[in-house]
């Protein structure tokens, strides 16, 4: 029935990963999700434990069944708390001793021995075994006697600063190594795993993968077998420089490691590494701080050692990308609240020009008897007045629905992440100068709309051969903006380049020459300018 749960769970898993376009990136998410559940896969096994602790609550057990029930409590202690699992095996060294059973004595210090040597207590490991007398052991125990020898000086081997002393624990580590060959069936687990090492150390990496085939298929998914056998063909992988290969089976022996609630694990770290690597700091922070969790919850010095020494440089950078990305943010806002600051100013002013308006209409309602002859000119007035409010109305709508559509854009991409993205649309100029030529636009077609037929009789104004002749398409040119403006009374050079956009020096020069094509006085040109009629 496991067998058959864990080959729907592959199925599910590798079922997901092909919906994707990208296998890496899928596999993560499921081990994200995996890592979001790991509290229900520790209840699970603190349910297992607790239902064994409950068998010794039972008053009438015998030596034996607490033996028994106290070593089933081990194995399940040994990749879960380090502490707890040595609790258990002492506990069943005394029933040993009390009942003089050199077998159980025997079996418990070999048990001791080996999660000694795994969580760096080398010291006790090597007086554990040399307190056994090889010559009591039972023919089962002897290869367990070997593999805690071969066990302890690898772990030695790997961690030892020394090079004198790392060569000389790598020869006794070989040395065993060949003993338990002698000793293990060809078929077990411990054989093909030793035959594997050897295959990858001596570089034949085939015959490494081959035999890691044919252990991977005898290991269910969610098990420590899976998640070791997964684990050692990442570092096949890595001697064949395949770092997405290497990636996919760190992904799978971690996710395994979670499901089966394994805290003394190394998957799960060493991918938080590659990840950082590559760049990928957020997750990589993610995955190092959940193993240092692991290695405290299982309690071990070694596996604390290993992780610390990691997490201070992917931590720091993982701050100092958070940071950059909080004062990015920062800018962000500051560029909003200056167009919402802008905005407001906007509206401040059309309200003050409102409310002169206004006050406009009620001076121009009392001395409108007296002023008849001006009635056609105020009427003409009033008209261009109300024209450009509306227009004027109209364009601060159009551009606080587009301030809207900016605040969205930008904080869709800060929650997703594209700073570098929006940072870019920030120094880019393109947008003012799509706005520069709306604004022409909308300035020509509001403008003609109130005096059609200004440039023929801005043309009438000039000598023949130096007439205005508008290029197709467009509606009007610098020269003639700048006297529309002035036909609308902005006649300080300084408004219209701040209007049009140009140097104060470019407006006067643009005023000078036009002038100096008038038929009549230049003068008077200006003056001529204001008299053209709004109406044909």
């Amino acid at each position: 029935m496991m067998k058959k749960v864990a080959l729907l769970s592959i199925f599910t898993l590798y079922s997901i990963v092909s919906l994707a376009g990208n296998q890496i990136d899928s596999l993560l998410n499921v081990l994200d999700k995996t890592i979001k559940e790991s509290k229900a896969y520790v209840e699970i096994r603190e349910k297992r434990i607790n239902n064994l602790k409950r068998q010794l609550n039972k008053k009438t057990l015998s030596p034996k069944q607490i033996y028994a029930t106290n070593k089933l409590l081990y194995k399940e202690y040994r990749t879960f708390v380090c502490d707890s699992a040595i609790h258990y095996l002492n506990k069943n060294l005394e029933i040993a001793e009390t009942s003089n059973n050199k077998k159980w004595i025997n079996e418990t210090k070999l048990f001791l021995c080996h999660l000694h040597s795994s969580s760096g207590m080398y010291r006790e490991s090597t007086d554990i075994l040399y307190s056994i007398n090889k010559n009591q052991l039972t023919k089962d125990l002897i290869p367990d006697y070997y593999k805690c020898y071969e066990h302890l000086y690898n772990e030695m081997y790997l961690y030892t600063h020394d090079q004198r002393l790392a060569k000389k624990y790598f020869n006794l580590f070989q040395s065993y190594q060949d003993t338990l060959l002698t000793v293990f069936d060809p078929s077990s687990e411990n054989y093909l795993a030793i035959k594997e090492q050897e295959a990858l150390e001596q570089k034949k990496l085939a015959e490494a993968r081959k035999i890691n085939d044919l252990r991977l298929s005898k290991a269910p998914f969610g098990t420590p077998e899976y998640a070791l056998v997964t684990f050692q063909l990442s570092l096949i992988d890595r001697e064949e420089k395949k770092p997405e290969a290497q990636k996919e089976h760190l992904i799978y022996s971690a996710m395994s490691d979670i499901k089966a609630a394994i805290k003394d694990n190394a998957s799960l770290s060493s991918l938080a590494n590659m990840l950082y690597d590559e760049g990928d700091i957020d997750r990589a922070y993610q995955y190092i701080k959940f193993s240092l969790e692991d290695a405290n919850f299982y309690n071990a010095r070694l596996r604390n050692i290993q992780i610390s020494n990691t997490l201070p440089i992917i931590e720091k950078t993982y701050q100092i990308k958070s940071e950059k990305q909080k004062n990015e943010l920062k800018i962000s806002l500051l560029f909003i609240s200056t167009l919402a600051l802008l905005l407001v100013g906007a509206l401040g002013y059309i309200y003050k020009q409102m409310k002169r308006l206004a006050k406009a209409r009620n001076e121009l309602g009392i001395i409108n008897n007296q002023l008849n002859s001006l009635n056609v000119e105020l009427a003409e007035a009033n008209h261009i007045k109300e024209e450009y409010i509306a227009h004027f109305l109209g364009i601060c709508s159009t551009y606080i629905d587009k301030l809207e559509s900016y605040r969205k854009m930008v904080n869709k991409k800060i929650s997703g992440g594209q700073v570098a993205e929006l940072l870019k649309i920030a120094k880019s100029s393109d947008v003012i100068e799509n706005e520069l030529k709306d604004f022409y636009t909308n300035f020509d077609n509001t403008f003609l709309h109130l005096y059609p037929r200004f440039v023929e009789e801005f043309n009438n104004l000039l000598v023949k051969e130096e007439r205005i002749i508008l290029k197709k398409g467009e509606l009007l040119n610098t020269e003639l903006r700048i006297f529309a403006l002035i036909r609308l009374g902005i006649d300080d050079s300084s408004k219209i380049a701040n209007l049009l956009r140009y140097s104060v020096n470019t407006i006067y020069n643009y005023r000078a020459k036009v002038k100096n094509k008038a038929l009549g006085s230049r003068d008077d040109f200006e003056s001529l300018v204001m008299k053209i009629g709004a109406f044909s």
